[in-house]
């Protein structure tokens, strides 16, 4: 048996629970702030909410933004549905609003788009608005006169609402300037002329249409700082001329080394030859033994030639200052 006692608190206890459950399925106070903002939901509508997980908290608040904005054919099914989808209920009924307010053609189903498509359009409507400046990274370019030139320039862009679907990003629209920046100095005569007239190249890079494909629009493009580099000319004929230096070395070497194998053939060629000439001096005395018995060589023969060997070693004495004598008598 329960104490009559706690029945009040028990009373009090459910009527504080019925309340919590009631005013969280059927939101009154929202449908009281909508009802109050000219905004036409029911409780119904509100507790299915509830029963769908879609958060009144959510809609309500977004459908008297677009109410008061003037935006009435927005309707509360598309925002659920929108909801559901996995999409960004506030960011795109306040990037509408802005839109409205600021004269750009922007449809419920454009910005939906844009917004499942990952891209924050609320972002994207206020660059439309106020332009974007896009710092790009040092661009590094050289002239017809070899000097290297580093130039850092700023992209004023403003978003193509219509693109953004689809359409590239910062990356490309960096990628596309750098290229303009580096083909336009490329193009110059001298670097002179690029630092004389630096316009020149935001004047040829705007040409080329770069924003073409991409969800932005170029305004202008500026260049902000322009620094020489390396003389990259003087340093490739530098390169060059030792390349150069390298090739005939080594063809020197080769003429070289081949000069010492000839010189080297020519002495074993001259070492043979001594050798045959020291052979052939070896046989000369078994000639003249063979001469004396034959009788085809005689005494008087014999000192005649001693004589005449005598005399060219005298003269050969005489002709060396270290007094070496090419002594060649046969034995």
């Amino acid at each position: 048996m329960i104490d009559p006692s706690f029945i009040p608190f028990i009373l009090i206890g459910g009527g504080v629970l019925f309340l919590f459950v009631f005013f969280h399925y059927v939101p009154f106070f929202l449908w009281l702030s909508a009802k109050v903002s000219g905004v036409n939901i029911s409780l119904i509508q509100l507790f299915l909410m509830r029963i769908r997980n879609v958060p009144p908290y959510v809609i309500v608040p977004a459908m008297i933004e677009a109410h008061k904005a003037g935006l009435s054919n927005i309707t509360r099914d598309e925002l659920e549905a929108h909801y559901m989808a996995g999409g960004h209920v506030e960011r795109v009924v306040h990037a509408l609003v802005s839109a409205s307010k600021a004269n750009i053609e922007l449809t419920f189903q454009m910005a939906t788009g844009i917004d499942l498509a990952g891209r924050d359009v609320f972002e994207a409507v206020q660059m439309s608005v106020n332009p974007k400046v896009i710092d790009t990274p040092a661009v590094t370019a050289v002239a017809k006169d070899g000097i290297q030139l580093i130039t850092k320039a700023r992209v004023t862009v403003r978003a193509n609402i219509r693109q953004l679907v689809g359409g590239a990003g910062e990356d490309t629209i960096l990628a596309r300037v750098g290229e303009g920046i580096v083909s336009s100095i490329g193009s110059s005569e001298n670097h002179k002329s690029v630092l004389e007239n630096p316009d020149s190249i935001s004047k040829l890079v705007l040409r080329k249409g770069l924003d073409a494909g991409t969800a932005f629009e170029i305004l202008s493009i500026d260049i902000a700082d322009i620094d020489i580099g390396r003389n990259i000319g003087a340093a490739l004929q530098i390169d060059q001329a030792n390349a150069d230096k390298n090739i005939a070395q080594a063809k020197a070497e080769e003429r070289r080394a081949m000069a010492v194998a000839l010189e080297q053939e020519m002495k074993a060629k001259a070492e043979e030859a001594r050798a045959n000439v020291i052979q052939a001096e070896a046989e000369v005395p078994k000639a003249m033994a063979e001469a004396f018995r034959s009788g085809n060589l005689g005494i008087m023969d014999y000192y005649r030639m001693k004589n005449i060997q005598a005399d060219t070693n005298m003269r050969d004495s005489i002709a060396q200052p270290d007094g070496t004598s090419g002594n060649n008598e046969i034995k």
